[in-house]
């Protein structure tokens, strides 16, 4: 029992290493009608690659703030759903749901003014 365990996975191991090797090997068949990466806005020249990163930096921070942004408005809207649930079960009262709900656009206007500030500070 032990001899064929051992086998199998003797054999398990060469079929995985050999489909390694066959992929490795084809890589440039895969890669060569790929579309080359986008360069990131802002004027840089060839060869500098210090402008070059921080143009990718400032567009990863922008993707990033509005993923904050975008989390944000669905904290928001989660929390007025509950909310609103538990008003028609008459675990709390509408005017929390009004209260909640204008807070709620207050947070995400201030949210989306930083965001459009950080961008323009940033640019």
């Amino acid at each position: 029992m032990l001899n064929t365990c051992k086998r199998q996975w003797a054999r398990a191991r060469h079929i995985l290493m050999t489909g390694v090797v066959v992929a490795l090997h084809s890589t440039p068949a895969w890669a060569q009608n790929l579309p080359t990466a986008p360069e990131p806005d802002g004027g840089f020249e060839d060869g500098n690659w210090i402008d070059l990163m921080r143009g990718y930096i400032f567009e990863g921070a922008i993707v990033l703030g509005t993923l904050i942004a975008v989390a944000s408005f669905l904290w928001v809207s989660w929390t007025a759903l509950t909310k609103f649930n538990e008003a028609r079960q008459g675990k709390a009262e509408w005017g929390e749901v009004g209260l909640l709900g204008v807070v709620g656009a207050v947070v995400l206007l201030v949210l989306s003014f930083f965001v459009n500030q950080a961008i323009s500070i940033m640019e």
